[in-house]
């Protein structure tokens, strides 16, 4: 794609980002969203993290995109994808969250590890599938920092019913929204960013 035909595109899918989230009055906080929020069953998600611009300075700029029940075995509902995100209200570990059940989780864990340290975490995130529960209470911080962080972002959602047009709009704004391999455009700050990568 010419630079000229990216720019142009990008610039229609923020408008089109705009109109939906106009839609459902403006962008959601996910740490106030709840399940209540009348989210349709299925649909491809956009997150925006605070301070994080396009090039123009003004316009708030994708970090993330995602969506779910990709295969047809998986019944997983936008919601409850986006709750896995979010992490834990309550329960034993308020505020945590589970980052092997969310790559998203995993990925702003890792970001916070590389800026902020966090020790006693680093040497077993991202291991495994699963972890006992002396590794999870050894994460738990690190894991409420991520519920934090994800929770101040803002997202905006696509209803999209159909499973081959979640997993191609998906894979589709990815592709035009990621810099790899090429020219910059709108490229992230210096400061944490989680960026563009697939979600399912």
């Amino acid at each position: 794609m010419e630079l000229t035909e990216r720019f142009n595109t990008l610039n229609e899918l923020y408008s089109l980002l705009h109109a939906a989230a106009t839609l459902h009055g403006g962008p959601r906080l996910l740490g106030e969203a709840t399940g209540r929020d009348g989210w349709p069953t299925h649909g491809v998600y956009f997150f925006f993290e605070s301070g994080e611009l396009r090039e123009d300075g003004e316009t708030p700029r994708v970090v993330r995109v995602g969506t779910h029940a990709l295969s047809e075995s998986s019944k997983t509902r936008l919601w409850t994808r986006l709750r896995a995100h979010k992490g834990r209200v309550g329960g034993r570990n308020p505020g945590g969250g589970n980052h092997r059940g969310s790559v998203f989780r995993l990925h702003v864990g890792t970001a916070l590890i590389q800026r902020d340290g966090y020790p006693e975490a680093a040497t077993s995130w991202a291991s495994g599938s699963s972890a006992p529960r002396d590794v999870r209470d050894k994460e738990m911080q690190l894991e409420r920092a991520v519920s934090r962080h994800i929770g101040a972002m803002s997202v905006v959602h696509v209803a999209v019913p159909d499973r081959g047009s979640r997993a191609a709009i998906e894979s589709g704004c990815i592709s035009l929204l990621s810099n790899f391999d090429r020219e910059p455009m709108d490229p992230p700050s210096r400061d944490l960013a989680v960026g563009a990568a697939r979600d399912t």
